[in-house]
């Protein structure tokens, strides 16, 4: 069927919004996007530290929410789901946020689980792959979403046989281990081997990720790396979805950022004021996981949790 479906992501460090047309016809043809939009919002401030939200924070989010519902009811959406995530599962007082969030979208904002997380990520990453995405891509896919709290990664071909969730990203790995201005090199070690450490849990646990032939990351660290390797000025979807980032340039692109002050890293084409204190924590989990899993290089792509939200909308 057609019409117009609304995805919400409450994220820990963004909010995000795409407003797609559905497919015409049978089978997972290509959204049509009409609006997306992101703001970082930090809803997860602090929630590693205190296990509850932090008021300006649920402030901030509600305020970007009650922009979104304009944005949805100006454009005829029919169909609206919103998600919740790491922040939200973390925080213990989730309902004072998730009760006003509904009442502002007019329609709940679902608690993901992580593992239910990663299946909508994989949805939204590799459906356009099956219909004339990049040529010859060798599966199975590992598809790796690193986001503010924690990092999704859902391993198959045509749908996940694995999935998994783990409490590393950008916000949590700052906020735990990463306070000097610069990192120190203490610091980045004792957060590499955390991450190397859940990440070993992740193999433990679903063995097929050592299979997996090509790999697929998402949100807005990798999206940042991407855009920092290529020295994009401004946003550019074209130049990142789909943007092959090799080890050798992630790697590159972390020295760089972790040796550099906030006040002289915040100058790097590509890296947006809001994502400068975070940055070195997500490509903290972007270039262990790469390294631990023996990845190359790393399809980048801007089709996400927020697609796999969209498509199921659609009834």
């Amino acid at each position: 069927m057609t019409g117009r479906v609304a995805a919400v992501d409450a994220g820990t460090n963004s909010t995000r919004l795409l407003v797609a047309e559905a497919p015409a016809g049978p089978g997972p043809g290509p959204l049509t996007t009409l609006d997306r939009r992101m703001v970082i919002t930090r809803l997860g401030e602090g929630v590693g530290r205190r296990g509850r939200f932090d008021a300006a924070a649920v402030g901030r989010t509600l305020d970007v929410l009650a922009e979104y519902r304009k944005v949805i009811d100006d454009l005829g959406v029919e169909r609206v789901r919103g998600a919740a995530t790491s922040a939200a599962r973390d925080a213990a007082d989730r309902d004072d946020f998730l009760g006003p969030a509904a009442e502002i979208l007019g329609a709940p904002l679902d608690l993901l689980t992580g593992e239910e997380e990663a299946a909508l990520s994989f949805a939204g990453a590799t459906a356009e792959l099956a219909v004339g995405g990049p040529a010859a891509l060798p599966r199975p896919y590992l598809v790796a979403d690193i986001g503010g709290g924690s990092t999704e990664i859902a391993v198959g071909t045509d749908r996940p046989s694995g999935l998994v969730s783990v409490d590393v990203g950008c916000v949590r790995i700052t906020e735990a281990f990463l306070h000097s201005d610069p990192p120190s090199a203490e610091e980045l070690s004792e957060a590499v081997i955390h991450v190397r450490d859940h990440l070993a849990d992740v193999a433990r646990e679903v063995p097929e990720v050592r299979s997996a032939r090509t790999l697929i990351g998402l949100a807005g660290t990798v999206s940042t790396v991407a855009a920092v390797e290529q020295g994009l000025a401004r946003y550019d979807r074209d130049r990142i979805h789909h943007f092959r980032l090799t080890r050798v340039a992630a790697e590159d692109v972390f020295r760089t950022l972790a040796t550099e002050a906030a006040a002289e890293r915040r100058h790097n084409p590509g890296l947006e004021p809001g994502r400068v204190d975070v940055i070195v924590g997500g490509a903290v989990v972007l270039v262990t996981l790469m390294r631990t899993f023996g990845f190359d290089e790393m399809l980048v792509s801007e089709a996400d949790i927020l697609d796999g939200l969209a498509r199921s909308a659609i009834a």
